[in-house]
């Protein structure tokens, strides 16, 4: 493929970057909305059939590193020229053996040039895709800002920002800002990420925050637990409210994840953790969020729980009393009741539920 063949897609020409930047900047600490979709190509992708990824899972990025042969094998190429050639074949949002081959065959400093231009400067998806993969094969430290803020679309490009970043050196520390940026399965990509490094840095953050309530939550749950050393923290003395809320969700989480990661059933301090789960959250008091995190605890761990995650019920029964013991409670049920004169959206919608509509706090009704 010459430089001057690459297909020229139609659609915007704002740059996926400067995409990123602006809605970040709207709400500098919270995740995009919709992970940044539509992205500003999303014209030309749209109702076009993609290029088809090969039925080996092996030789999927191969087209595309063939491009990049093509194209570093001539010193004079500007990666300007050739952004648009990737539009036609199919490049792989996750790290690729053939790509990475590609950028390893090729001048160090051609390839990181053009990996930074194609992602600070591609107006297309594919060409910013093989952009990232390049600086996360040969990237630097000084690449760290560019990967977490085109990582923000986490949807597409989370894959290859993890990646990149758990490769460098300060990479901990950009994960743990990204985290905190990506919901969906941009948070899996970073959290696992997260949990693969170990660094006693991120502890804190994945036993007090890795779990947003997603329902992709429980891809990761169990290496958060394994990873943070959950059982030794919530038994251990710097347990508190926040770290307890949390483990109340990874619980849960694990009370659904059959074919997704770690089951309840699975995890082998789980009665460990039920118990000072409980204990603390007795000695705590309620809260919204605590009274139903402990109501679908109690129903989870019941008989209309999922029995690929939780195995025999007679195992949980004295933690779903305990739970049941304190939804019963005077103080539990006025938190429930009074968060429900409000309309607070998570008791709603336990409210509304059969498991909600047996507990004590809903059959009085509000105050």
């Amino acid at each position: 493929m010459s430089e001057t063949t690459g297909t020229n897609p139609p659609g915007s020409r704002t740059t996926l970057f400067e995409h990123a930047l602006r809605l970040h900047r709207l709400a500098a600490a919270e995740p995009l909305p919709r992970d940044g979709e539509p992205y500003p190509d999303d014209a030309s992708h749209r109702g076009r059939p993609e290029p088809k990824a090969p039925r080996d899972r092996r030789a999927a990025g191969r087209d595309a590193a063939r491009v990049l042969d093509a194209y570093f094998a001539r010193s004079t190429s500007l990666p300007g020229a050739w952004a648009d050639a990737f539009h036609d074949v199919h490049v792989p949002i996750h790290p690729d053996e053939h790509i990475a081959a590609a950028a390893a065959r090729a001048h160090g400093e051609h390839v990181r040039e053009t990996g930074r231009w194609l992602v600070r400067h591609g107006t297309d998806r594919c060409s910013v895709t093989v952009g990232l993969a390049l600086i996360a094969a040969r990237g630097e430290t000084e690449d760290i800002p560019l990967i977490r803020t085109i990582g923000l679309l986490s949807g597409h490009f989370g894959p290859l920002a993890a990646h990149a970043l758990e490769r460098l050196p300060g990479g901990t520390e950009a994960l743990l800002w990204l985290a905190d940026r990506v919901t969906g399965w941009g948070r899996v990509y970073v959290v696992e990420a997260l949990c693969r490094l170990g660094e006693p840095m991120a502890r804190p953050w994945l036993l007090r925050r890795a779990c947003d309530g997603d329902f992709l939550n429980g891809y990761f749950t169990g290496r958060v637990a394994r990873s943070a050393g959950l059982h030794e923290a919530v038994t251990g003395p710097g347990m508190d409210d926040e770290m307890a809320d949390h483990t109340g969700r990874l619980l849960l989480v694990m009370t659904y994840s059959q074919g997704m990661g770690t089951t309840l059933s699975g995890y082998p301090h789980a009665e460990a953790v039920l118990a000072a789960h409980l204990r603390h959250i007795e000695r705590s008091g309620p809260s919204a969020s605590r009274y139903c995190t402990a109501a679908w605890l109690a129903s989870s761990l019941g008989e209309r729980g999922d029995a690929g995650s939780i195995g025999p019920v007679r195992r949980w029964e004295p933690y779903r009393k305990g739970y049941l013991a304190l939804l019963e409670r005077d103080d539990w049920c006025g938190v429930a009741r009074n968060a429900l004169a409000v309309k607070d959206p998570a008791i709603v919608r336990l409210a509304e539920t059969a498991s909600g509509r047996r507990l004590r706090a809903f059959a009085e009704g509000p105050p």
